[in-house]
């Protein structure tokens, strides 16, 4: 099954950190959260889609000058061509890396063994997801895709976007907190940006009362690996 890619970025130092990656940004989303930066991304078809083969076509031409590949989003578990877009990438001889909100766990269980790194968007307390996705019950699915993760062995990173809106500071706190409880150990809480991000209010109710970097003064101890992404 073909996999839908909304976008291509050919080239990214951020994405994968410490590696150069193409990202391939999957379209489809079940999710609706309001900063988002690629909300064209969310509905099952975009309208620009580039072919799988053309994706394919590029990666050929960048075989030994890229590390990777991360397959973003959207949400890439949601697409059931995503394993064997993976194989055929890994086929080029390409590691792999992963964004995923966890919202399809079983998916998630079943293309980690494909997976070299993950990186794992952890939107809230598991308890107020809603708050920000604005879909019932994505906490539950969320917690669950982490334990995938955590339990695989995969490389990966979590990490939380913090907006003062949606996200107090004491919330982040107490977040941190959790997920140091359930063995997180590499974890990123990072600013709100406003590119891409169609939610106007959002936009314009960004400012901090305290630095991000306050916040994480206050975690840094809590994980083997911690960083503040301002």
């Amino acid at each position: 099954m073909t996999l839908r890619v909304g976008g291509l970025t050919p080239l990214s130092t951020s994405d994968w950190p410490g590696m150069l990656a193409a990202v391939v940004f999957c379209q489809g989303c079940p999710w609706h959260c309001g900063y988002c930066h690629n909300p064209g991304l969310i509905p099952s078809r975009g309208e620009s889609e580039i072919p799988w083969e053309d994706v394919l076509s590029f990666l050929r031409r960048r075989q030994g000058l890229l590390d990777g590949v991360v397959f973003s989003g959207g949400e890439p578990t949601l697409q059931a061509g995503l394993a064997e877009a993976m194989r055929e990438v890994r086929a080029l001889g390409f590691r792999i890396g992963l964004h995923t909100g966890g919202m399809y766990p079983q998916r998630l269980a079943a293309v980690l063994p494909l997976v070299d790194w993950v990186g794992f968007d952890v939107k809230a307390p598991f308890a107020d997801y809603a708050r920000v996705t604005g879909v019932a019950g994505s906490g539950e699915r969320a917690h669950a895709g982490l334990l995938e993760v955590l339990a695989s062995g995969v490389a990966h990173e979590v990490r939380t976007t913090v907006h003062p809106a949606l996200l107090a500071d004491s919330e982040v706190v107490g977040l941190a907190h959790d997920l140091a409880g359930r063995g997180v150990k590499h974890y990123v809480i990072q600013a709100f940006r406003g590119q891409g991000c169609g939610d106007e209010n959002l936009c314009q109710n960004a400012v901090r009362e305290r630095s991000l970097q306050g916040v994480g003064d206050e975690l840094a101890g809590l994980f083997g690996d911690f960083s503040v992404r301002a």
